[in-house]
């Protein structure tokens, strides 16, 4: 239906709902508020905060007077709400002394200012004489372009609500089953809402009907790309198991039961995009070579990414050790143009059968025309694009993505429908308790005594701070004055300093040093993220933890704890909110990767699939709702029943309807 059909709505307010991106009255049904003004409680001026948005009943004592303060002027007025005075004053508002009258009673809706023991007061607030009527219950607040007013807005919503009305895409059966209210009901709900709590239901039901349908499109898409799968296996069940045994020990429940979901995946029509999840240490590496092994074993090649060259060396000298029949290479930024530029032509040629490398394997002049399988280590520190240029280094090729945590991002993915996922739950047998605290500055002199008498029994730690260099406001720990300060306050200890800047052969040679015990601590950048594993490290020190997504810490606090004694990280918040501390307390009383990325989503948001933000909201119809991620889970229950259902013809034809742009993303 056209904007213009609608009563109100001229060409002209039309332009300015499009800068909106409003288009039609369906669209306007989905312009949901951005907040909502509290008008169902009055409450007293002597049990205001400062700041403290409220209504206020009270009589005017004065007349409205004009006062000047050098260049600007402003209307004031004194009001007296049962013996408590406070004044009202609005800038830019001439037509104000007209509109009041000493001795009447009034309602005020705005904000308090009420500090140092001042005067209270209120700045532009909205008012109308008392019984008028308006400033009352819940009122919405729209975004708003052009001359766009909320006047407007809310006139033209409800004009909309009477003609295009959505109706729910879930089958009825379900509806009936899980309770669900009627989808009408929710959006009136969500644009007049009553009480707040139905305010949040209606949230909540629009939400899970979006996710709904959103997810029926990528099981639709996904179930119609049988063709994906350009390269058939040929390796076998006792093939792989042969192979499992070249391990010095043997896999653990979880590391079978992921191996044989990846054979199992690779074996079907559709071609593979999984996470493999784990706790660091785990075993996932083990996982990877088995996946590798499958692709080379069947005749064609593999690819291991990961983000750092420690990381990739590593991985190397895995796939030498334990696959060393088929041809492989590494390619990283430090490989001599002599070598890069064979390495290219051999796996171009079909030379090579395993490659590993960095970002330095996703240069547009890398080929691999039988490439099957392409493995990304530590997902997490690479971004959409990067992963997505590592899958398409050839015709179909099969993806496997780990990490010890999945990003809200990647957790949103799952929940979509777009990673399938196998995880390793077992703890590794040597890894010991790792107690997380959050220190502040009145116990960090503390900390550095226990740290100095740890040092001097053998043990080891870590100092990491977000940046080489200290910000101008001061406000970030520098790693390099870090370091000197460190020096000073624990002469007896042993520090190294380590960071991205240097060179290769520099950095190794530090961490070799730190591993052999020739140093005790080691001032560091997050560097030491991935790929460096020391048995004796037993503490992790964090500078401005607050500064840090929840994944990356809980991927820095996995560096310690790996030879059995007992470690200690410690959160250090440079500046301390209740935000930040209820951020670290998660962590602090979690070490499961899924249960952190999944504190993290509520703190964060989803993630936009169809960008390459890592955080915020997905679904752009419904960023300014609040709902819990609960309703994701429901919403991937629920497609997965109605896929199962039979007829899904309409179902399809509304997923498909909505999320067009799915058909460009979706396994590419």
């Amino acid at each position: 239906m056209e904007l213009t059909a609608l009563k109100g709505i001229s060409d002209k307010r039309a332009k300015d709902f499009a800068a909106l991106g409003v288009h039609s009255a369906e669209d306007l049904v989905r312009l949901f508020p951005r907040a909502y003004l509290d008008l169902t409680q009055q409450v007293r001026i002597s049990e205001c905060y400062h700041n403290d948005t409220v209504l206020l009943a009270c009589r005017v004592v004065s007349p409205p007077q004009t006062v000047y303060n050098g260049r600007r002027s402003f209307v004031k007025v004194w009001c007296d709400q049962e013996g408590e005075r406070f004044s009202a004053v609005w800038f830019n508002a001439p037509y104000v002394r007209s509109k009041l009258v000493a001795g009447e009673e009034y309602l005020f809706y705005g904000r308090v200012t009420n500090r140092y023991g001042m005067q209270p007061s209120m700045a532009n607030p909205q008012f109308e004489p008392r019984g008028a009527g308006r400033l009352q219950g819940i009122i919405p607040v729209y975004p708003l372009k052009g001359s766009l007013t909320q006047r407007v807005v809310r006139s033209a919503v409800r004009e909309a609500l009477r003609f295009c009305l959505p109706q729910t895409a879930i089958p009825a059966a379900l509806c009936r089953k899980y309770a669900l209210s009627p989808l009408g009901e929710a959006y009136r709900r969500i644009h007049a809402p009553e009480t707040f709590a139905q305010k949040d239901g209606a949230a909540e039901r629009i939400a899970l009907e979006e996710y709904f349908l959103l997810l029926s499109a990528f099981k639709l898409l996904k179930g119609s790309k049988e063709d994906a799968r350009a390269f058939r296996y040929s390796c076998t069940a006792a093939d792989v198991a042969d192979f499992a045994r070249r391990f010095p020990y043997e896999l653990t429940a979880g590391q079978k039961g992921a191996v044989n979901e990846i054979y199992e995946n690779l074996k079907c029509p559709q071609r593979m995009n999984r996470l493999l999840q784990g706790d660091v240490g785990c075993g996932k590496t083990a996982v990877a070579l088995c996946a590798v092994f499958m692709a080379v074993k069947s005749g064609h090649q593999a690819m291991m990414l990961a983000p750092t060259e420690v990381l990739a060396e590593q991985n190397f000298a895995l796939v030498q050790k334990f696959l060393p029949e088929y041809p492989a290479a590494l390619l990283t930024g430090a490989t001599p143009a002599k070598e890069k530029r064979e390495t290219k032509r051999a796996l171009a040629a079909g030379e090579l059968r395993i490659v590993c490398g960095t970002h330095a394997l996703l240069q547009a002049d890398v080929t691999a025309p039988d490439l099957a399988l392409a493995v990304c280590d530590e997902q997490q520190r690479f971004g959409v694009a990067q992963r997505s240029a590592l899958g398409g280094k050839s015709d179909g090729a099969d993806v496997l993505v780990m990490s010890a945590t999945p990003i809200p991002r990647t957790l949103s993915l799952i929940f979509y429908g777009d990673l399938d996922v196998s995880e390793i739950k077992e703890k590794p047998k040597e890894r010991a308790e790792t107690v997380t605290a959050v220190i502040s500055q009145r116990k960090y002199d503390d900390m550095l005594e226990y740290i100095g008498r740890e040092a001097a029994k053998g043990n080891r730690a870590y100092f990491v701070c977000p940046k080489i260099e200290g910000d101008e406001e001061g406000a970030l720990a520098s790693v390099t004055e870090l370091y000197d300060e460190l020096k000073n306050r624990l002469p007896r200890v042993r520090f190294a300093l380590l960071h991205g800047k240097m060179k290769d052969a520099q950095k190794a040679e530090i961490v070799d040093a730190f591993r052999d015990g020739q140093t005790d601590c080691l001032v560091t950048t997050t560097v030491i993220e991935v790929g460096i594993d020391v048995p004796d490290a037993t503490i992790m020190v964090i500078y401005n933890a607050e500064r840090f997504g929840l994944s990356q810490l809980h991927q820095l606090r996995g560096r310690v704890g790996r030879g059995g004694k007992k470690s200690y990280c410690f959160l250090l918040i440079g500046a301390d909110s209740e935000e930040a501390r209820a951020r670290l307390t998660v962590l602090k009383n979690n070490t499961d990767g899924f249960k952190i990325a999944e504190e993290d989503l509520k703190l964060r948001g989803g993630g936009d699939f169809m960008g390459v933000r890592q955080s915020g909201h997905a679904i752009a119809d419904i960023k300014n709702l609040h709902y819990p991620p609960e309703v994701i889970f429901t919403a991937k229950k629920l497609a997965d029943e109605a896929a199962g259902m039979g007829d899904t013809e309409q179902l399809h034809r509304l997923a498909m309807q909505k999320y067009e742009k799915l058909k460009e993303i979706v396994m590419n």
